[in-house]
């Protein structure tokens, strides 16, 4: 498991700031219908979901392709932080500890890859993007101490106990 440090969690709630905003229909549009809008948002959080869950312990090519994101958006941030307000670079901002996700919990991260795969595939340019930006932002702001890596401890426990039920009945 990598480590998010302050870049990382800067570039993370940079990406979240961007897609709200171009999400938000302005009050009066949101308040006429409320579901219509809370659904266009659906995408992007199941991707937010992925991108979480495949910091958490996740081996192979996904969990490679994790740490590479999740160490390029530390760099990045790190830089932007340092050139930007003259903030030390390299602080983590991780939590101490972290929920893993068990072998059939990382049987429904793989799952969801191919589900991930399918969408991005059939997806317009536009939704292409919020999907890989949701993913993004997961991976940045899964392990930070924040609310946002508060939410993955449930979302690793909700995958561990889906594989545990799916693979644990077959067996």
């Amino acid at each position: 498991m990598n480590y998010v440090t302050y870049g990382g969690v800067t570039v993370g709630i940079c990406i979240l700031v961007w897609d709200v905003i171009q999400w938000w229909p302005g009050r009066k549009q949101l308040l006429k219908d409320p579901v219509k809008h809370a659904a266009k948002l659906l995408p992007w959080l199941l991707a937010w979901c992925y991108g979480a869950l495949t910091t958490l312990g996740v081996a192979g090519l996904i969990g490679t392709a994790s740490s590479s994101i999740l160490g390029l958006s530390n760099w990045l941030g790190d830089a932007a932080l340092l050139w930007g307000v003259g903030e030390q670079p390299g602080q983590l901002a991780a939590r101490e500890t972290f929920t893993p996700l068990s072998g059939p919990g990382a049987c429904i991260v793989l799952i969801m890859t191919a589900g991930l795969i399918a969408a991005m595939k059939k997806a317009s340019d536009e939704t292409r993007g919020e999907l890989k930006r949701g993913v993004w932002c997961g991976i940045t702001l899964g392990t930070s101490a924040g609310v946002a890596g508060f939410a993955a401890v449930p979302l690793a426990l909700a995958a561990n106990w889906l594989g545990d039920n799916t693979f644990g009945r077959i067996g």
